[in-house]
């Protein structure tokens, strides 16, 4: 007997729906799977034949083809066990076929008929509602992240008999809800805050900047100055994430399996921080069937790169791409997929190889040569594609010794959604969100400057050799410094303040 049962599969951040064929015939015992699956999915006979057994079900010993439709694409994963199962329990007739067509079903067995978590559930929510189907049988322990798509019904399970006594009508299971406001609501916080770091204000002046624009900032100074400490607390003051930003990134952890079981929906700012012995296909993404690295991990957050000339420079060179477009494209013989990688880049790195070039409480011991091998390390086509430099200076004892809180977070935070506020308005009718995704057209209508700061940049650009990118990098930051200050008309002083945060550029070394 022919048996079907919808299923999902992941191909990148997407779902796409698959029909999971059982067919069952008289030959000797056999269970073979087609339909291109991975490792995983081969090895799912053992566990589903074990988990009908245990369940109290007789498992046919008879010769069983399992296809997954549509068989041109590569399936992976754990998740078809269960619609296996069920497959050939409805081939078998111990399951009823009324309502195998409003559902996908998917899970991971146990042997003994558990049903594990998988991964993936909120795209695969997303999938059923766009073709149309009544809803999913999941995990219980991924039921909450499917029930933040509305409009499908997700029903959380524990094992297969209960999965076969709903589909039999003994069994009457309540759909998930969860309440997305409260989850907005309780979510949102941070365990860190501005006010307590100490000193330090040029810094901190600087990252309004960067997080009011959406711009890529890179810190210089000596060991024990804050860099990574200040990078920490970004994300406290960049607006709150929109429904469709939370969706988003929620659906890059999902696939990665990376979801809290508690957690239905990511509304706090991602913040990444990989070590700099990571790969290539680490940071960006890669694999036999490609996955997302960590620039889609902190999509819609921030990616921070401390001690950024240990990287490998071909790490650092395969970021130019997605700091540019917003995505990564990972292209292999078999697939090419896309993954989001809209995020803002931290980067903070020693002025030296000793870390004591320019701190006047500590000598340095390297030579200059030492000095421009290490800052050669990071390439100018990098560096110009990082808007604001600034440098951080080791904290003085006088500020450590203060008593008094910095300015909280939550303050720097309404000056960032007001210029925030202004960008929106401003391309309401366009693709882009933030100064830092302006493209030449936009910089030439909304970034229009005076005579006196034309010869303004006319000599930083001849006496600092800029690039033409850098050109229009400073153009940006003075537009996002003018709307911090809600004016219209971009100044002469937001040029200069735009200019100073190109230190990397100024440094003779």
């Amino acid at each position: 007997m022919l048996a079907k049962v919808l299923s999902s599969a992941i191909l990148g951040v997407d779902a796409y729906k698959v029909e999971v064929e059982v067919d069952i015939t008289r030959g000797l015992p056999s269970f073979s799977t087609v339909g291109l699956p991975e490792g995983a999915v081969r090895e799912s006979k053992e566990r589903v034949k074990s988990a009908v057994k245990n369940s109290g079900y007789e498992f046919p010993s008879k010769k069983i083809t399992v296809n997954l439709a549509p068989a041109d694409i590569k399936k992976e994963g754990t998740a078809f066990d269960l619609p296996m199962a069920v497959g050939i329990l409805v081939a078998t007739e111990v399951v009823e076929t009324s309502k195998l067509g409003d559902f996908l079903v998917l899970g991971e067995l146990s042997l003994d008929g558990r049903i594990k978590p998988i991964k993936g559930s909120l795209p695969i929510a997303v999938a059923a509602r766009e073709n149309g189907i009544k809803g999913i049988i999941v995990p219980r322990d991924n039921a909450r992240e499917g029930a933040v798509v509305k409009g499908i019904d997700v029903l959380a399970v524990e094992t297969l008999a209960d999965v076969v006594d709903f589909l039999n009508n003994s069994l009457s299971i309540e759909p998930t809800t969860v309440d997305l406001e409260d989850i907005f609501k309780n979510n949102l916080t941070y365990p860190v805050d501005f006010n307590e770091v100490k000193g330090q204000e040029h810094a901190k002046r600087a990252l309004e900047i960067a997080a009011a624009g959406g711009h890529n900032v890179i810190m210089v100074g000596p060991p024990g100055s804050g860099k990574t400490m200040l990078a920490k607390r970004v994300p406290t003051i960049l607006p709150d994430m929109s429904f469709e930003e939370a969706i988003e990134t929620t659906k890059v952890h999902s696939v990665m399996g990376l979801l809290d079981k508690n957690s239905a929906l990511i509304v706090t700012r991602p913040f990444r921080y990989p070590h700099h012995t990571i790969s290539d296909a680490g940071l960006v993404g890669g694999g036999q069937v490609p996955k997302p690295g960590e620039v889609s991990l902190s999509h819609s957050g921030v990616l921070f790169l401390d001690e950024l000339p240990e990287f490998k420079k071909n790490v650092l060179e395969v970021m130019r791409q997605p700091m540019e477009d917003g995505r990564v494209t990972i292209s292999r013989a078999v697939t090419s997929l896309s993954y989001p990688a809209q995020f803002m880049l931290v980067a903070a790195m020693n002025p030296c190889p000793c870390g004591f070039y320019t701190d006047p409480h500590h000598e340095c011991s390297c030579t200059i040569p030492q000095i421009r091998k290490y800052k050669a390390k990071v390439s100018g086509p990098l560096l110009d594609r990082i808007d604001i430099h600034i440098e951080v200076p080791s904290v003085r004892y006088k500020d450590l010794s203060d008593e008094r809180s910095g300015e909280p977070s939550e303050s720097i935070k309404k000056r960032v959604n007001s210029a925030r506020g202004i960008q929106i308005k401003r391309f309401h009718d366009g693709k882009i969100h933030c100064n830092a995704q302006m493209t030449s057209r936009h910089i030439k209508k909304y970034c229009q400057i005076g005579e006196e700061s034309k010869r303004l940049l006319e000599t930083a650009i001849d006496k600092l050799g800029l690039s033409a990118r850098v050109y229009t990098r400073i153009l940006k930051v003075a537009r996002t410094i003018a709307d911090l200050e809600c004016r219209d008309e971009i100044t002469s002083y937001h040029i200069s303040e735009a200019i100073q945060y190109r230190s990397l550029d100024r440094n003779p070394f």
